[in-house]
């Protein structure tokens, strides 16, 4: 059965940095786009950073432009979310998204996988 696994969340202070990771199993995801969306107490999901399958393009929300950094490794199965300058309103559930389309555009972008999350607390 395929899976999406994040890791790498944690508590942090404002200013510091973090790194998720997300492992895929169960099936290969070579052909399919990924990315990072995340969702904080009361609010609804939102798109954070996208890649594609052949890593040509790559899509930033403008809350993560110049501080986070989407990657992923096609033959490990996994990708990345390196988070620098982290602040208090990056707190949230950090999902893991695979998508069978070209593109994850926005939260409104059909998904076929998500993950179970991973809790990033930043304090201030």
């Amino acid at each position: 059965q395929a899976q999406l696994v994040e890791s790498g969340g944690g508590l942090v202070q404002a200013g510091g940095s973090l790194r998720l990771s997300c492992a895929a199993s169960g099936r290969t995801f070579r052909r399919y786009s990924m990315g990072w969306f995340r969702q904080a107490p009361g609010k609804e999901r939102e798109f954070v950073a996208s890649i594609t399958w052949d890593i040509n393009t790559i899509y930033y929300a403008d809350s993560a432009k110049d501080r986070f950094t989407i990657s992923r490794d096609r033959d490990q199965n996994r990708m990345y979310l390196q988070m620098n300058n982290l602040k208090p309103e990056d707190t949230g559930i950090y999902y893991c998204a695979a998508a069978q389309s070209p593109l994850i555009a926005s939260s409104r972008s059909p998904i076929d996988y998500w993950g179970q999350g991973t809790q990033v607390t930043v304090s201030s």
